[in-house]
This record gives structure tokens, sequence and C-alpha cells, in this order.
């Protein structure tokens, strides 16, 4: 599960934004919106999010941020070798920030143990690095590495609540790695579960969400009739879906690819599949018609590519980031998806949906706590503000949340001025 997340000098975002699921004080919505775990210490979550904000206000780059650091967690070890250069671009409206690291820091739950893990760093090197753990409700320092610049070099700290060949894992961590990462390549038992948090726990998608490869794999499987009923339950009025394997054709590419290129694109291909997708309707009659994939809407396609990943998460807890939730869907679909994350039954191991949004529909106490609704705006030096509803003390059950967002009254609204003509 997550818990916060901090982001500094990434992009658009100067100073330090930190965004949190932790439940606050009030008792709305409790027990759908909300769960606790109870781990050596009690932890009160929330299972949803929703960030509002202008478009170039910076809610994608904080998006892009929590993915660069999954990134770089997965890729830094084996993806990358000594020189090659890390993705992180620094807020460049600021001449002292453009020389800076960017960080990051991340805040979770894995086995309902605490841990708090962040890093800082420029294109060229990873600076600093730490881990905290809270297996016993109290802060162990597992590690810790820091850049020397008058030295040009790290100094390390590896506590003794870390287990395994930590000298080795040090040696073996190059300037451009992560600790993190390297132990686990080198076998660390411990770190692997951090690991796999990145890897298999935190899904993120962009404005597009995902193909439809996914959704349609289930259907080859015994999840297809958790598929149909998800588009049932979204009345997309389709009544089958028929989706057939097919295997990569190496002579679907084009012949003017060189042959060194074809037998590599080939050989990374050779158990990959595409699908071939397409949808059934009933006639006036009741007689089913055939579609293609591409003959359905744009939003039915989107509908059927979520319906995958949406019930995957939902089924294993997945901490699932989407951008954009509202492209391309109807309002009331919005208000679907987000609600399947919103029920006990249909998420029973508390998955979690963070999401950015213009879809002001949604943006009641119906639907959300006000711990739960967070906006973004960027400030006179256009540096991305991240800050929550909360700041703002609404009125339980009573205040208009749309109203008094569109009204302007908890800012991060674009600023429209009259165009002038020129004569």
């Amino acid at each position: 599960m997550l818990i916060e997340v901090s982001v500094t000098n990434y992009r658009s975002i100067h100073t330090t934004q930190t965004f949190s699921l932790m439940k606050s004080s009030g008792d709305e919505l409790v027990d759908s919106n909300s769960f606790v775990i109870d781990a050596p210490s009690r932890f009160e979550l929330l299972r949803s999010s929703a960030i509002y904000g202008p478009n170039a206000s910076g809610k994608s780059n904080f998006l892009l941020a929590l993915r660069t650091l999954q990134r770089i967690v997965l890729e830094s070890s084996t993806a990358r070798q000594h020189g090659d250069p890390l993705p992180v671009v620094p807020f460049r409206l600021c001449p002292k920030s453009r020389l800076q690291p960017s960080e990051f820091e991340v805040t979770f739950l894995v086995e309902n143990v605490r841990y708090q893990y962040g890093f800082s760093a420029t294109a060229s090197r990873i600076h600093d690095e730490w881990l905290l753990a809270y297996p016993k409700g109290r802060a162990q320092r597992w590690f810790n590495r820091s850049w020397n610049d008058d030295k040009q070099c790290h100094e390390w700290e590896l506590g003794s609540n870390l287990l395994g060949e930590k000298q080795l894992w040090q040696k073996s961590t190059r300037d451009n790695a992560l600790f993190l990462s390297t132990a686990v390549q080198l076998n660390s038992k411990q770190l692997k579960p951090l690991f796999d948090w990145f890897k298999s726990t935190l899904r993120m998608a962009g404005i597009g969400g995902w193909g439809p490869e996914f959704s349609a794999s289930l259907c080859e499987k015994e999840d297809k009739p958790r598929v149909m009923g998800f588009l049932h339950a979204a009345d997309l009025q389709i009544d089958d879906v028929l989706v057939e394997a097919q295997a990569f054709d190496v002579n679907q590419l084009p012949e003017d690819i060189p042959e060194s290129l074809r037998v590599v694109i080939a050989d990374e291909l050779k158990d990959k599949h595409r699908f071939e997708i397409k949808t059934v309707h009933k006639d006036s009659e009741g007689k089913p018609v055939i579609f293609n994939f591409d003959d359905e809407s744009e939003g039915t396609q989107k509908l059927f590519s979520f319906a995958g990943p949406w019930l995957d998460a939902l089924k294993n807890g997945y901490v699932l980031f989407i951008d954009e939730l509202h492209d391309n869907l109807h309002p009331l679909l919005v208000r679907y998806l987000v609600e399947l994350f919103h029920n006990s039954e249909t998420n029973p191991k508390n998955a979690q949906l963070i999401f950015t949004t213009h879809e002001t529909s949604i943006l009641n106490q119906d639907v959300f706590r006000r711990d739960q609704i967070w906006f973004c705006e960027k400030n006179a030096a256009q540096s991305s503000q991240i800050y929550p509803l909360t700041d703002f003390s609404p009125r339980k059950s009573r205040e208009n949340l749309e109203l008094a967002y569109l009204s302007g009254r908890y800012g991060a609204l674009p600023f429209i001025k009259k165009m002038k003509s020129k004569s």
C-alpha cells in the first residue's frame, strides 16, 4: 500500500511537494473509501485520490516523477551501463536548481511493514540513497549513501539490520545505479520484497491508458466472465468478445528492414502474440452481429482496455496511477471506475487508485471524502504546487465542492484572458 510520495526539483516541480494517502480525522465514507492496516503501527489509508488542476499545471509531471522513480529502481543495475545517463530533468527555470539533483521519496507498506525509501540523482549519478524500515514500529536505518563532492565519492552507512553480503553489494554499485537494485540483482532476499513492490504492485498509465492486449488475454482464460461483467455493468451493450491469438510472423515486417535488424526483432517477439479482437452485438431480432474492435467508439475501446488492468489491480491489491482518467469517458463511467475501488466487495485487498482529471461532476462529497481531493497549480515562479482540499476546511456534507472549485475558491484553475486581435 502507498502512504506518501515526495518529489523535489523535477521538471516543473521546484520545491518539495508531498502527496499523502493517509486518512484524516473525518468520519465520512470511512467504511467505503478508507481502510485500516494493523501493522506494528496502525495505518488508516485512503483507497483513492483525485488530483485537479489546469492544463500545464504539473499534474502529469507529478505522475511522471513517480514513473521515473520506478524506472530507475527497475533499470539502473541491469539496463544501464557505466556512464549511461539517468532519466532525470531538474527544474530549469532557476539557475541554481539546474545544477542540483532531483529527489524522490516514497513511503509504503509491504507485508504490513512500513518502508521509507528515496534517492536523489542527476543525469550523471545517484547522489544520495536511503532506506528506513519500521518492522517493529521504530525506525531502522538499513542503508544510506551520500555523495561527497570534495572527495568525489560516496560515503556509506550500512545498518546492522540489513542482512547479507553488504560489502559486495556496495562495491558492485555503480555511480549511476541504485544500491537497492544492485543488492536485489545480487540475491538480497531481504530487499527483494521492496524491489517487487516497485515492479509489480506499483502500476502506471498515461493519458492513453493501456492497449487492449491484456484485457484480450484475460478473455482467453477463466477471467472472461469478469471482463464481461465489467463491460455489462458499464452498459456498453456488448454481448460477447471474441479473441483470437496470433503468433508474431516475421514475414509481416517491411521488406526494406535490414536482415540484421529483422533477426533481432524476430528474436525479441518470437514468444509474443497479437490479438484479433471482435465484439458481438445483438440486432433488432436478437441475432448476433460481429464487429471489428476498431469499429467501436474510442470510449468503448478505452473502457475495454481498462477492464483487464482494473480487474487485475482490484484482485491483487495494486496501486494504480492514471493520468487524465476522464479522457474519452462519460462522467458516469468515470464514477463507475472510481467506485469499484470504494467497495469492499469489488476491492477486497484494498487496491489504491490515484488519478488526475478535469471531470468535476465527481467532485462531490457523495463520491469522495474531503481528504481524497488534491489540487495542482503553478505559482508566480512557474513551479508546480500540490495541495489538498483539506487546507480549505470545507464544510462536511454541506459544501458544494464542484461549484466552489469552479468559482475559484480552491485555486488550480486556468486564467483565461480575452484574446486581443491585431489591427
